[in-house]
């Protein structure tokens, strides 16, 4: 028998929306809880997302779009309780938000894409929590869009955490899972803030929940083809629940699908190998519908040849904008599309910002100009007042950019982009020197790769059996297998930190 320094009914690891529900639900259902934080502060990546929890209002068609968008990859009755949950989810944050008397806001938002069931998804969200007005003022380290909302979840969940009994500990990093000769789960060693190991016993279960491997370079290079792939958000997610999972033999799913764009490298150079500032967002559309879509996009991405390769602005840019810079070129052995280049010209410029930072780190904080000209002085973005010189600043064929520009702006003015597919409300014409141009890598937001679960949220081992006393919530291990659902991995931190949380609960405690 392992001797441990402190004892719990639940051990939760991770703190943001997932970790936070299942600390909340273990609580509720009578367990001594400890919701134990690697940073030193909580929220993760969910504190940093738009917040619109994905809800639906019919069971049997968010499980149809579920279905079709996951392409085999995930079973039925896995999707069929997500589904389900959509239906409820609404309800279950209310409860939440009338504990801080938080406002909850609804919006009609179908699937990105259309599928079966599209139609049936619209978005919960928390638009005010009474008092508190600033992201700022309260999460200081945090920086992202400014109509965001992730921050005013988080701080519903953290007023929900401070009315229960449940035991925070922040810098407090998990190493590893201590379990039995059978691998039946029985507590957990931490790395407590003097470097000394902390050993909690969880005599009920262990519901990991403290991310994905977005921040692991090492990970990333194995499970992904195409490298490298910058991080953005946090540098904190590092795939240790993961190794964890896997030490007690854990099977894995979906490691190779992330959410995730392209952007520009950090300006810093502690940070500029690894983490990523996103280009900026606009609005997402349905194919089908493209020809309502009327934002313009400012750039064009053209490859390290000068030429131009992929839509720039896919359906949901956030999710598969990624996936074409991952051709490899055999002949001459190197991905010629990483780095890849954004450019515009004087008239894009001036329009809007085209970096998006969004951390949850203060000392990754990076305010990007509204006009581009910070960009422009620091580097990041090169300079030209002809397109010749531009390609010379990137290192392409003069000739090669050239005939880009010139067919590009050829489809502008026929008001179609017949190369790529790009919606017509999209195109401006690159016509106005000087230009810009600035190397841009993948980056991921948020992975979805990590231990296999069945529908009680209980991490299956290589042979589909379920170890005993342990649970996973959000993205680690998500259900999302081939395309992501906007909003989804918030709701799964709902509807699996809820499953997750009253299963360990409700385990009889280890003798």
């Amino acid at each position: 028998m392992s001797s441990f320094d402190e004892s719990y009914d639940v051990v939760v690891i991770g703190y943001g929306f997932a970790g936070a529900v299942a600390a909340i639900n273990a609580s509720d259902a009578g367990a001594r809880v400890l919701l134990a934080e690697k940073e030193a502060a909580g929220g993760g990546i969910s504190i940093c997302s738009y917040g619109a929890i994905r809800s639906a209002h019919s069971a049997d068609e968010a499980f149809a779009y579920l279905k079709a968008t996951n392409g085999g990859r995930t079973s039925d009755d896995v999707l069929l309780t997500l589904a389900t949950g959509m239906a409820k989810v609404e309800s279950e944050v209310r409860k939440l938000a009338a504990i801080c008397d938080a406002e909850i806001g609804i919006r009609e938002n179908g699937g990105n894409y259309p599928f079966p069931g599209a139609a049936t998804f619209y978005d919960t969200n928390i638009v005010k929590v009474p008092g508190h007005d600033s992201a700022t003022a309260l999460y200081p380290h945090l920086m992202g869009s400014g109509n965001a909302n992730g921050w005013r979840v988080f701080k519903m969940l953290q007023e929900n955490i401070a009315r229960r009994d449940i035991t925070v500990r922040c810098s407090l990093p998990a190493r590893r899972l201590i379990a039995d000769s059978q691998r039946a789960v029985q507590g957990v060693s931490f790395t407590g803030p003097d470097g000394s190991e902390v050993r909690v016993e969880a005599k009920r279960g262990i519901v990991l929940a403290c991310g994905g491997f977005e921040a692991d370079a090492d990970m990333k290079r194995q499970y992904w083809e195409k490298t490298p792939v910058l991080s953005a958000a946090t540098t904190s997610n590092t795939g240790d629940g993961i190794r964890m999972a896997q030490d007690l033999g854990a099977q894995l799913w979906h490691m190779w699908h992330f959410h995730g764009s392209y952007g520009f490298k950090h300006p810093d150079p502690r940070f500029a190998d690894s983490i990523g500032i996103r280009a900026k967002r606009l609005p997402d559309w349905v194919p089908g519908e493209e020809d309502e879509f009327n934002v313009k996009m400012s750039w064009i991405i053209v490859d390290q040849d000068g030429k131009r390769y992929m839509n720039e602005c896919t359906p949901y840019t956030q999710d598969t904008t990624h996936r074409p810079m991952e051709f490899y070129d055999s002949q001459r052995q190197r991905f010629s599309r990483i780095p890849s280049f954004l450019v515009f010209d004087e008239n894009g410029r001036k329009l809007y910002p085209v970096g998006a930072p969004t951390f949850n780190k203060a000392e990754l904080a990076y305010d990007w100009s509204h006009d581009n000209l910070r960009e422009v002085d620091r580097g990041i973005l090169k300079k030209a007042d002809t397109v010749a010189g531009l390609a010379r600043e990137i290192g392409c064929d003069p000739v090669e950019l050239q005939g880009t520009f010139t067919r590009w702006n050829m489809l502008c003015a026929r008001g179609g982009d017949t190369d790529q597919g790009r919606p017509p409300g999209s195109m401006m014409p690159l016509d106005t020197p000087p230009y810009y141009a600035g190397a841009i890598w993948p980056v991921v937001s948020n992975t979805q790769g990590g231990p296999m679960h069945d529908s009680r949220q209980r991490v299956l081992n290589a042979f589909g059996e379920p170890i005993e006393r342990l649970y996973v919530a959000g993205e680690l291990g998500s259900i999302f297998g081939h395309l992501y659902l906007a909003g989804g991995n918030l709701t799964e931190c709902f509807i699996g930190g809820q499953i997750a949380g009253t299963e360990a609960a409700a385990l009889e405690p280890r003798n």
